[in-house]
């Protein structure tokens, strides 16, 4: 099963995200900021790190940033609400997705679909 580690500082979208991905079919650890996701990257092996780019204390482009130096094989995701911060993170982390809200939960499972490479038409 694939797993996600999901930094959201937002406990309403963390959960909402967290069902979501579940329902799909992935292994979802979340946390509510970047400074608690390191640790885990340091021990454990995550397939994708999806962040929201604006949190306290560590921000997503941080965090990816770490994130490559600690788990280079980890793909990365963002989800931010706001567009120059989209256009921040696509020049900083260009290897990484950008998905803006407010987006459908079904949008996000197929963008999670799609860096794994899996078919999204299974899915309704």
């Amino acid at each position: 099963m694939l797993r996600i580690l999901l930094a959201e500082d937002e406990e309403a979208m963390r959960t909402y995200l967290s069902r979501a991905l579940e329902n799909a079919g992935y292994s979802v650890v979340a946390v509510d900021r970047g400074t608690a996701a390191v640790p885990l990257l340091e021990r454990e092996r995550f397939d994708l790190l999806l962040s929201d780019i604006i949190m306290p204390e560590m921000d997503g482009i941080e965090l990816a940033q770490r994130c490559a130096e600690i788990s280079p094989e980890t793909k990365v995701m963002f989800i931010t609400g706001f567009a120059a911060v989209t256009l921040k993170a696509s020049q900083e982390a260009p290897q990484a997705k950008v998905l803006s809200k407010p987006f459908h939960l079904r949008d996000l499972v197929m963008e999670v679909d799609r860096v794994f490479g899996l078919p999204t038409t299974a899915r309704g």
